[in-house]
């Protein structure tokens, strides 16, 4: 008898944490990326080594928004990032994007370069100046081989 309330009761705990386990992702994911706190921008970049859903976009260093779709333009051969920026951000429309690193062992993130225009994206607009992540080891062998000449 005493094994049925014990197994009763591991039963009841896998559930409450199963439960509260969905409760989190869906509120993770499905609110914080609702279209209420969220506009959508796209941006083209040659290649998008380092870049997946989820990576960071920054302004100034500070976290405005995150890369939420990738996908491969099969009309220009590029890859098409969606980006998620919070409402309450302004970003100019002369901006332009590159990714950046966090350092030799970090992550990458999308870096805003802020414009000089007073006319503002809208949602959907397309970042018309981007530049991909610079390949640390393509800069190594650059090196070595320019050496020998």
């Amino acid at each position: 008898m005493k094994e049925n309330k014990l197994e009763v009761i591991i039963g009841a705990v896998v559930l409450a944490v199963a439960l509260g386990f969905i409760v989190f992702v869906y509120q993770t994911t499905s609110l914080s990326l609702s279209n209420s706190k969220h506009y959508n921008l796209i941006a083209d970049f040659r290649s998008a080594d380092g870049i997946h859903v989820g990576t960071d976009i920054r302004l100034a260093g500070v976290k405005v928004g995150t890369v939420s779709d990738l996908s491969l333009n099969v009309e220009t051969y590029r890859a098409e990032a969606k980006l998620a920026i919070e409402n309450q951000i302004d970003i100019p429309d002369d901006s332009a994007l590159t990714v950046s690193s966090e350092g030799l062992l970090g992550g990458n993130f999308i870096e805003i370069i802020p414009g000089a225009s007073y006319d503002y994206m809208q949602p959907g607009d397309e970042f018309l100046d981007t530049q991909g992540s610079v390949s640390l080891v393509s800069l190594l062998l650059k090196f070595v081989s320019g050496s020998d000449n």
